[in-house]
């Protein structure tokens, strides 16, 4: 799909930081290593974005991709109005869809088809919209007669493919995915692809982290690349994973060789009193 390069923008994002603190931090998440290692050091918080800048028109699809820990998640955190930035500014034109906050908004005692209700209106959708497109989602979600057991009862794919009917029946301005396409089965990641297809073809905007790197390249037309926080490239798709896949073969190798390194390095000698 063409892209205009004087087309409207959806997403502005401005020297983007984002601060944790650390004596907040109770729960073991990717960035554990990166906690421990700063307590170590006696930090009291630390950056999991700084100095982000980006745009997003109407029209495109953009892939994040980046090494866990990287801040990929708490960027899409930020653009989905979850967390708010510690500094800069984001700005977002158009009605956004998202998975992050339609987890938020799910209740575990509600069934599939209350929440569908319940996420419908804490997206600010009007009540007969939602009934009318509640069909469509039910039997888009396939989940059988789980649409009428409590949300509690639901595996981690069950509620990936509640969300994922939800967020793109409503055919949003703005599309923010995390890494959807690597829940649920075969056939629903498949059935999941081709609508994230019809959305680019039907000039939406969409930013996703996602590892599959064979989903950049065909169906986005821009990617970007994050590690610690910070924006290393951003280009074309196939520039980006190029770029993405040689730095990691290179970690891979420093680690292997540290490794190597670490096993050859003889014990210390023991000291007999």
């Amino acid at each position: 799909m063409s892209i205009d390069p004087d087309g409207a923008t959806a997403i502005n994002v401005r020297d983007l930081g984002v601060r944790y603190s650390l004596r907040l931090t109770k729960k073991q998440t990717v960035k554990a290593s990166v906690v421990r290692r700063m307590k170590r050091q006696g930090e009291t918080s630390f950056w999991a974005l700084r100095g982000v800048s980006f745009t997003v028109k109407q029209g495109e699809s953009l892939g994040i991709i980046g090494p866990n820990g990287a801040g990929k998640s708490t960027l899409l955190q930020v653009l989905a109005g979850i967390i708010t930035p510690s500094e800069g500014f984001v700005e977002v034109d158009g009605h956004v869809s998202s998975l992050l906050t339609l987890g938020v908004g799910f209740d575990q005692e509600l069934s599939g088809t209350d929440n569908i209700r319940l996420a419908g209106a804490f997206m600010g959708l009007d009540h007969k919209l939602v009934e009318e497109k509640l069909p469509g989602i039910v039997s888009y979600a396939d989940l059988g007669d789980f649409i009428d057991a409590p949300l509690k009862t639901y595996s981690s794919g069950m509620r990936a493919r509640l969300g994922f009917a939800i967020a793109t029946a409503v055919e949003p301005d703005i599309l923010i995915l995390d890494e959807v396409l690597s829940t649920g089965d075969a056939a629903f990641r498949t059935k999941s692809k081709e609508r994230l297809g019809e959305l680019v073809e039907e000039a939406k905007a969409i930013v996703l982290v996602t590892h599959d790197m064979g989903w950049v390249t065909e169906y986005c037309n821009r990617a970007m690349l994050i590690e610690k926080g910070h924006i290393v490239v951003e280009g074309s798709p196939e520039d980006v994973v190029a770029e993405h896949q040689e730095r990691s073969a290179r970690r891979r190798e420093e680690q292997l060789a540290a490794g190597v390194f670490a096993q050859a390095k003889p014990p210390p000698a023991r000291v007999t009193r």
